[in-house]
């Protein structure tokens, strides 16, 4: 911490009020001891003059420290909103982005439904055509049966000439 700021917190304490009310009952007591009353007046207007003026330039020395100080955090404030509308922008890129990617779901979901009707139809096609076969084939044995069967007879017939 720098004097000056040590020196004008000083000045706004407690101590610096006992101090100063110290000095004030030193220099009228000086009146005791045979210095003119004038003389201790125009000397202790002097001082406190002069005190006026230094405090003055103290006090306005940490004004402009304060004013600058804020200043910063102005600064700061305006780089934080800026960083902040950057924020909004990315947010609102990135609700349009899971909105895509949502719609993308979507559609997903509907190719997924369609295939799964793909694969019923096929597997209902391919126990269809399990089943034909399982009837064409029953179909088959009967028609050979039936062409063993009038082999048979003919072969009955040329044995029976």
């Amino acid at each position: 911490m720098n004097w000056d700021k040590k020196f004008t917190q000083w000045v706004g304490s407690k101590a610096s009020v006992l101090a100063h009310t110290i000095f004030f009952i030193a220099m009228f007591s000086l009146y005791f001891f045979g210095i003119a009353f004038d003389t201790i007046l125009l000397v202790l207007t002097t001082l406190v003059s002069l005190e006026a003026i230094y405090l003055a330039i103290f006090i306005q020395m940490t004004v402009n420290q304060n004013t600058e100080s804020l200043e910063d955090v102005e600064e700061d404030i305006e780089e934080i909103k800026e960083d902040m509308d950057e924020i909004q922008e990315d947010v609102g890129a990135i609700e349009k982005d899971i909105d895509e990617i949502q719609e993308d779901v979507d559609e997903i979901s509907e190719d997924i439904g369609e295939i799964q009707e793909d694969v019923d139809e096929i597997e209902k096609d391919t126990e269809t055509m399990q089943k034909k076969s399982e009837d064409e084939r029953t179909v088959d044995l009967e028609s050979i049966q039936k062409m063993l069967q009038k082999l048979m007879d003919e072969v009955e017939k040329l044995k029976g000439k």
